[in-house]
């Protein structure tokens, strides 16, 4: 099975394990790139929102794009690939102003649109291959439309990040049920330097944001970057 169509499937599982477990995030007061309230920058890196059509990235429940319309003014779509992820944000945010809801691969979805004024992605980028995501991303946005997401750069199990561009054996955990299987992209962060640049982006930074306990493996990549002119 190919990673997107493995991922599909696994990002799906997860999906229903949450619906049958009853559970919706509440909207956050600030947007946390990686799994630690307080650490790092928040959604301000995203510079002025208000009025600005923006794109979340594997968008989930639907959490994030909600505080950002609630919070920036923001005008934003919500693209999952999952149809229980999205059927959980439809459920839970499908009337918020502001917000709107889309279940389509990402890619695809960015060729049909007009282009967004930012987009984003919280802890998303891991889980789709960046050779399908960026050429769209890149014709997706305006110019000088900022992108920052978070990224894997040390999984659970403490293995850092991939000298190449190319996928690994990874699990989406869940309390009290079983792992389920995925494919993720966790790259050192020159390599998204060079893919960005590559794509017509110009990096403008990467954070690497840890744990506060030292016995927790995982380190994220929180990395900004801008669309550049044609």
């Amino acid at each position: 099975m190919n990673p997107a169509r493995r991922n599909e499937e696994a990002w799906t599982t997860y999906g229903q394990r949450q619906l049958d477990h009853g559970y919706t995030p509440p909207v956050p007061e600030r947007i946390d790139w990686g799994f630690w309230p307080g650490a790092g920058s928040g959604a301000e890196v995203l510079g002025p929102l208000d009025g600005r059509r923006v794109v979340d990235i594997g968008s989930g429940p639907g959490h994030h794009a909600v505080h950002l319309a609630r919070a920036y003014g923001a005008l934003v779509d919500g693209i999952d690939m999952s149809p229980t992820q999205h059927r959980r944000a439809q459920e839970a945010h499908g009337n918020e102003p502001g917000v709107r809801f889309v279940c389509a691969d990402i890619a695809e979805h960015l060729r049909h649109v007009e282009p967004y004024d930012a987009a984003y992605g919280v802890r998303t980028f891991a889980c789709i291959d960046p050779h399908h995501l960026l050429p769209a991303l890149r014709d997706g946005l305006v110019e000088g439309a900022p992108l920052v997401f978070s990224a894997l750069h040390t999984d659970f199990e403490g293995r850092g990040p991939s000298s190449t561009v190319t996928s690994r054996a990874g699990a989406i955990r869940l309390r009290n049920d079983e792992p389920i299987d995925t494919q993720m992209w966790v790259i050192a962060p020159h390599l998204w330097e060079d893919l960005l640049t590559d794509h017509g982006f110009t990096v403008e930074a990467v954070d690497l944001l840890r744990a506060p306990q030292d016995d927790d493996l995982v380190v994220i990549q929180l990395v900004r970057a801008r669309r550049l002119p044609q």
